[in-house]
């Protein structure tokens, strides 16, 4: 379950920490994935400019849906990791 802030963003407070690197991204892009301090998961379905500090994890390839795909509120997102097992 992710929980709806801003108008922009999912986000999910994780159980433990994890290892950050985080910097100033100035504009966050649409399906953005990053770690807000050490323990929240955000994900970001609009593009804006921020001075806040995120660790980049990932993003999603195509996310010219994603802000209807998650819509207004809460969501429920289950994340998967694509191999190319070659």
């Amino acid at each position: 379950e992710m929980t709806e802030l801003n108008g922009n963003e999912k986000y999910f407070h994780l159980a433990t920490n994890l290892p950050v690197d985080a910097a100033k991204r100035g504009t966050i892009q649409a399906g953005d994935l990053m770690l807000w301090q050490s323990n929240s998961l955000v994900l970001f379905y609009k593009t804006f400019r921020t001075s806040y500090r995120y660790t980049n994890l990932g993003r999603i390839d195509d996310p010219l849906g994603v802000a209807a795909a998650v819509g207004s509120g809460n969501v429920k997102v289950r994340f998967e990791l694509e191999r190319n097992d070659e």
